[in-house]
């Protein structure tokens, strides 16, 4: 391997599991992993088609899943499953890959709170969310679960006392690239 391309595959190596800079934000905003929104408005979602964790995909349920273990094994109840922020999560991580950035903020400036109205999400207590890229590993959910842990403030959604519900969004392209999202909330 010639040392240029060595060094370009180490510098990538790097952005994506060591470096807090996420691509696609605003210049003057500062990365943020731990995203957290507050926001109770007088109206109620209404009922919408949203995945259940049966029709979940295998990856999507394995995050769950390893999720879940984790909180387990620190004397945190195991959280159920959220079919809006399945749906929700999905989008996002479809979003991040069909308009090539890596953010909690889309391209046209839709943050985390847009995004869960735009979804039908309009009532609940507290909202955040992880995300990850990765691609080549043979379980690419339980490999985000694992850097997410990895991070302290992604660990800090994944250990929160605050959300009951949760549920992981995921996007694979054809190339093998997963975009996952997970989602937490509380109603």
């Amino acid at each position: 391997m010639t040392l240029g391309l060595r060094t370009c595959l180490l510098a990538l190596v790097g952005l994506l599991f060591c470096c807090p800079v996420v691509l696609g934000q605003e210049a003057k905003s500062a990365s943020v992993a731990r995203l957290v929104t507050r926001f109770t408005p007088a109206t109620t979602s209404t009922a919408s088609v949203s995945p259940s964790f049966a029709e979940a995909g295998s990856i999507e349920q394995r995050a769950f899943e390893q999720t879940n273990h984790v909180r387990v094994q620190n004397g945190l109840p195991a959280l159920e499953w959220d079919t809006d922020a399945c749906r929700m999560a999905r989008s996002h991580s479809e979003s991040m890959f069909r308009l090539n950035y890596f953010s909690h903020v889309t391209p046209d400036g839709l943050r985390l709170r847009d995004r869960a109205r735009a979804a039908g999400i309009l009532t609940f207590k507290v909202l955040a969310e992880n995300i990850a890229y990765n691609q080549g590993y043979e379980d690419p959910g339980a490999f985000a679960v694992e850097r997410w842990m990895a991070s302290p403030k992604h660990r800090a959604n994944i250990l929160s006392t605050e959300f009951r519900a949760m549920a992981i969004g995921t996007y694979v392209a054809a190339d093998g690239s997963v975009f996952l999202t997970q989602t937490f909330i509380t109603r």
